[in-house]
């Protein structure tokens, strides 16, 4: 059994928190100890959360050479948080594991990369590529050859037709779906229960059905703690 640090202290890694703490190996042996919360808000430094210690901000992470990590930050108004802190961390990738519930349906010939979290009762099939960092919320399907870039968002209840594209830094909105061969540019956000029938500029805020532009997408951009 391994330690692990949840990187963010609101409701995913609540639930990152929870479910890791459940998780078991092939063997039946629990995978993880959980040692408690790593987050930027320094008001939260010392106290617990769900029974959890807030170890501290980013600095703490060297207290515990030998722990796996999650960033679990997946906020459409914290966007590009995974990809700052893993590159301010700079870790190898091993510490990152690949994460996904008991209850997820992955056929076993897609590909995962390091840092990725699929929740519970994800379906995902054949030939679907998702990245690393990447976040998966409950309920989402994604159809056959499906790409999810590094640190894209798919968040609950998403439909991924075949063959599209979520490129890297994207957020899909709850409840979205985006039809075959249409994609999400990449740092784009697409909103809740949007419809995709093409493809949505890099960098930009669509939402609705019909789907339409309401912004450039640079105001999500995270820029770290204030």
């Amino acid at each position: 059994m391994k330690d692990l640090l949840i990187i963010g202290a609101g409701g995913m890694g609540r639930a990152l928190a929870r479910m890791c703490s459940q998780a078991t190996d092939e063997a039946g042996a629990r995978r993880w100890q959980v040692q408690g919360f790593i987050d930027e808000d320094r008001e939260l430094h010392g106290t617990r959360v769900d029974g959890l210690p807030v170890l501290g901000g980013l600095e703490a992470v060297e207290r515990y050479p030998g722990a796996d990590l999650v960033i679990s930050i997946c906020h459409v108004a914290h966007q590009g948080a995974r990809r700052r802190i893993a590159q301010a961390l700079g870790l190898p990738s091993h510490r990152y594991p690949t994460i996904v519930h008991r209850t997820a349906i992955i056929d076993p010939s897609c590909a995962m990369g390091h840092g990725t979290v699929l929740m519970p009762m994800v379906c995902v099939l054949p030939g679907v590529t998702i990245g690393n960092y990447v976040i998966v919320r409950p309920q989402s399907m994604m159809a056959a050859d499906v790409v999810v870039q590094d640190y894209g968002t798919v968040a609950a209840q998403v439909f991924l037709g075949r063959c599209a594209v979520v490129e890297e830094g994207a957020y899909v909105g709850a409840g979205a779906k985006v039809r075959e061969y249409a994609s999400v540019g990449p740092g784009s956000v697409v909103g809740m229960g949007s419809l995709v029938l093409d493809h949505v500029p890099g960098g930009e805020i669509w939402a609705g059905n019909p789907l339409r532009r309401l912004a450039p997408g640079s105001r999500l951009t995270d820029r770290g703690p204030t």
